[in-house]
């Protein structure tokens, strides 16, 4: 990745926000711009030189992954809150106009960093670290593609213990521990396993309830690589399926694929949505597709652009956005097919590779790979 170049490119959109620095405060847009990982730290981005303040944990740290990202930037030591505001008060020194990340900063602290940077104007930004964060280099998306491939391989390698019946918090147990052991750093959000009528519930927490034959089995989860996310979700036929199951997960697979279909440069994100609504509606189920179409995914596993309705953003190459359209209804079930994908200046890359047509039996899991 190149760290390195990071800071230079986010000073070309100082002007335009009317501040000759800013000061970063939210952790991700930190490691973005300096590689660090920590739990405390604060970015002075000045015309010409960056400095990272952070606490005594984290000294020698900040210096060494600073210097592996390639950054060229000081690191200063506080070792109280009031020593490090002091560190802050003397580098934002001649500075004039102060930009702030206004998503980030809360209202008590505007009031500290008003009194403290008595001498600058603040200036309340919206979205600079943000909007250079959504296009991915080459090293960002190598990092979600092999999170994306390691969930896939977990997946293969725990689909058989649906032969077994087991409860939906071992199946949610069993993916996370696959992912670890293949090389992730954990899950990169709590995994959903909803079977039957739990799979009726959008964000369904799994538990004790077991996996059965005529259930559609959701599985929405990701892995977590070298800090960056990836995003799945598989709806498994489980069994023989009822006629009306059958229908509802052949639906959804098809509004997927007409949303992937929709993903291409310098597109408006509410019409990948569209693509895959209007194909649900017009089969009678749209009160039951309840929630967006997608989201962007990188270092947050929920980040810009927005793929929903009301969504204002654009689509261009080199984001990485989801596709994951879903119905739900009551003891039914549900059904939700997600992939995470590449916007590429001809249309989509998929970074998930899982087929979408998957399925067991209780006594003899099979994998379909036509699909």
């Amino acid at each position: 990745m190149d760290v390195a170049a990071r800071a230079g490119a986010l000073r070309t959109a100082f002007a335009g926000a009317g501040c000759e620095a800013l000061l970063v405060t939210s952790l991700t847009n930190v490691r973005w711009l300096t590689g660090f990982t920590g739990s405390a730290a604060r970015v002075v981005v000045l015309p010409d030189e960056l400095v990272l303040v952070t606490d005594g944990r984290y000294g020698d740290q900040a210096a060494v992954e600073l210097a592996a990202a390639g950054v060229e930037g000081e690191v200063r030591i506080g070792r109280s809150l009031a020593a490090q505001q002091d560190l802050l008060i003397e580098v934002v020194g001649p500075v004039r106009q102060l930009g702030l990340e206004a998503e980030h900063v809360s209202w008590s602290a505007q009031r500290i960093y008003t009194g403290a940077f008595a001498g600058a104007e603040l200036v309340p930004t919206t979205g600079l670290v943000e909007g250079q964060r959504l296009l991915k280099d080459p090293g960002e998306i190598a990092r979600i593609e092999m999170a994306c491939d390691i969930a896939s391989a977990a997946l293969d390698a725990t689909l058989p213990l649906l032969a077994t019946e087991p409860a939906e918090t071992s199946f949610a147990l069993a993916l996370d521990t696959e992912m670890r052991r293949r090389g992730a750093q954990g899950p990169s959000f709590e995994t959903i396993v909803a079977a039957g009528p739990n799979a009726g519930f959008p964000h369904h927490r799994p538990d004790d309830r077991r996996i059965r034959d005529g259930d559609l089995l959701v599985l929405d989860f990701g892995a977590l690589v070298d800090g960056y996310h990836s995003d799945m979700t598989r709806t498994v036929a489980v069994g023989d399926l009822s006629t009306e199951r059958a229908e509802l997960l052949a639906l959804v697979t098809e509004a997927q694929a007409l949303g992937v279909a929709a993903v291409g440069p310098d597109r408006a994100a509410r019409d990948v949505d569209a693509a895959c609504r209007r194909h649900i509606t017009a089969a009678g189920w749209g009160d039951e597709f309840t929630h967006g179409t997608g989201h962007g995914v990188g270092l947050l596993i929920h980040e810009a652009p927005w793929v929903n309705a009301t969504s204002t953003d654009r689509i261009v190459a080199g984001v990485v956005v989801t596709v994951e359209p879903g119905v739900y209804r009551g003891s039914l079930g549900g059904a939700r097919v997600e992939d995470t994908v590449l916007v590429t200046t001809s249309g989509c890359r998929p970074l998930t590779k899982t087929p979408k047509d998957l399925a067991c039996l209780p006594s003899a899991p099979t994998t379909s790979r036509t699909g």
